[in-house]
């Protein structure tokens, strides 16, 4: 069954084109390496939470955008050996992040539904 890599960042509002292009340009590379679909998300009703929510996770700021994403692989394996050539990419390690990439929040995850 198909696994998932899931992310969410706060952005900067004022850097939504450049975040896009950015997602364009590193889906582009996560295809050649094998994903099978790459998902970005701009928020648009994300509401803060009393205990947590999605702006919390990632210490949203007044002029930040949440922004959800995820990366289809075929499998687990396929995963693996796909983000192991992205890391070794060089167009990946030299692309400039338009977000502050130490409040991302990342996760691998096995799909138990796809309906």
């Amino acid at each position: 069954m198909a696994y998932v890599d899931g992310f969410v960042a706060a952005v900067p509002t004022a850097n939504r084109d450049l975040y896009r292009e950015h997602a364009e340009y590193a889906a582009t590379i996560f295809k050649e390496h094998g994903a099978s679909k790459v998902v970005e998300c701009w928020g648009d009703d994300v509401p803060d939470g009393e205990v947590t929510s999605f702006p919390m996770a990632v210490k949203c700021r007044e002029d930040e955008t949440v922004v959800f994403s995820w990366v289809i692989w075929p499998s687990r394996d396929a995963r693996n050996k796909g983000m192991k050539k992205l890391m070794a990419d060089e167009r990946m390690s030299s692309a400039t992040m338009p977000f502050d990439g130490k409040r991302l929040i990342y996760g691998s995850f096995e799909m138990i539904v796809d309906d």
